[in-house]
């Protein structure tokens, strides 16, 4: 009875629309054992009976509710540097068509620079001024530490340490609107995919909702007892933080006005990632990488000491977690941190356990990472200081943005081997 009753307390409760959803789920997953799914959907761009391309497969569909990737180790002289940005790379985004990545840096003059994937070429770069000066320059007069892209492409959002959402177009790099609101430094951004819905995060311990393509502000949640370290969203009307050290994680229900308060860590909470719509992955300055259900209040899996110790004989502390990225949709995770690499990880066994894959290596704070949205690379932006402060510094890194080439063999999983790739 005790153990029921436990059990019953790490259950989260669920809205008739979520249960709905988890029945309709488990009816598909049962149809698929049975071997009477629907069959594979033709690839993006490859004719009936044509050769599919691996990298194009439409992922969401019941057929492709996971994909299980097999990835084979990076040649190092592959990876591709870019550098411009002279102060550590704080933060970092793809466009939704993998041609073109944005990025930001603690540069007071060099605030955020466009890139082509293809050639490496600096495509726009919009510099930023003194403190007090923004409505006078484009650019930003602090520390950007977040941004994101909608999902169609049109807006990017950028914040910084001075407390401002600036929105610009992401084709031309204009700036359109400044958010005004948050008490404090800016630290996560996400638009809801398929809209211009915009949640940011703050050290002012709260959310907000913004209408970006109405330039209108929506609402404002409260609940974190700490500042809110990252921020992230999908498709529903509901986004996720990390509490930094309060020690927890939190989902909050939009429509609802509510929010399910999940804990595991033992240290700040830095960085959060949905993996699909159903479990996330986040990273504490305890050394550890939590892999998590929305339905369940505790880790379905923990990785302690993820990226190993630092420090002399006696005196040694885990390695923080920096930042985390996953493959949208797959089961590929990427974590990263001082320690002199970016591991990668795989989700096993229902995503109730951590598999780590390889090691890929990295000189500096990592201190942001993006999948492909074809997963077929990895975006690392690099710096010589972590993103939020100046506690240490590695001379030897180089403030750079780093493009991984990622081989992969994708396939469904089937019935006679779940976890084969």
């Amino acid at each position: 009875g005790r153990r029921r009753r436990e059990a019953a307390e790490e259950e989260v409760e669920e809205t008739p629309q979520e249960k709905k959803l988890r029945l309709a789920k488990q009816y598909l997953e049962e149809l698929r054992q049975l071997g009477e799914s629907r069959p594979a959907p033709v690839p993006r761009g490859a004719a009936p009976g044509g050769e599919p391309d691996p990298h194009a497969l439409v992922l969401g569909s019941p057929a492709h509710i996971l994909l299980f990737l097999q990835v084979q180790p990076p040649d190092p002289a592959k990876i591709r540097v870019l550098r411009g940005h002279q102060l550590p790379v704080t933060c970092l985004v793809v466009s939704p068509d993998d041609r073109f990545i944005f990025s930001a840096s603690k540069d007071g003059s060099l605030i955020k620079c466009k890139w082509e994937v293809d050639s490496g070429k600096r495509l726009c770069v919009v510099p930023g001024g003194k403190k007090g000066t923004e409505e006078r320059h484009m650019g930003h007069a602090s520390q950007v530490l977040c941004m994101a892209i909608s999902s169609d492409g049109k807006y990017l959002a950028t914040g910084d340490r001075n407390k401002l959402i600036m929105i610009w177009d992401a084709a031309t790099c204009k700036r359109l609107h400044i958010f005004t609101g948050h008490r404090d430094a800016v630290s996560g951004l996400s638009f809801r995919k398929g809209t211009h819905q915009l949640y940011s995060a703050s050290h002012d311990r709260c959310v907000k909702v913004w209408d970006v393509a109405e330039n209108a502000y929506v609402e404002t949640l409260f609940g974190h007892q700490d500042i809110i370290t990252g921020l992230d969203s999908l498709s529903r009307e509901c986004c996720v933080t990390a509490g930094g050290r309060d020690g927890t994680v939190r989902l909050w229900k939009i429509p609802e006005e509510s929010q399910l308060v999940f804990s595991g860590h033992q240290g700040s909470i830095d960085c959060i990632q949905l993996i699909n719509e159903e479990h996330m992955v986040s990273g504490s300055d305890d050394g550890s990488l939590a892999l998590w259900g929305l339905t369940k209040k505790k880790p379905l899996a923990l990785a302690r000491q993820a990226h190993g110790e630092q420090g002399t004989e006696g005196l040694q502390q885990p390695c923080w977690i920096s930042a985390v990225a996953a493959l949208r949709n797959s089961d590929l995770l990427a974590t990263g941190s001082h320690s002199g690499s970016v591991k990668l990880w795989k989700c096993g066994e229902g995503f109730r356990k951590l598999e780590h894959l390889l090691d890929i290596p990295l000189v500096g704070f990592v201190n942001s990472l993006k999948f492909s949205a074809a997963g077929d690379f990895l975006v690392a932006g690099i710096g010589q200081e972590h993103r939020l402060g100046r506690w240490w510094r590695i001379k030897e890194a180089k403030n750079s943005i780093c493009i991984i080439p990622l081989k992969q063999k994708t396939t469904a999983s089937s019935p006679e081997s779940p976890g084969s790739s």
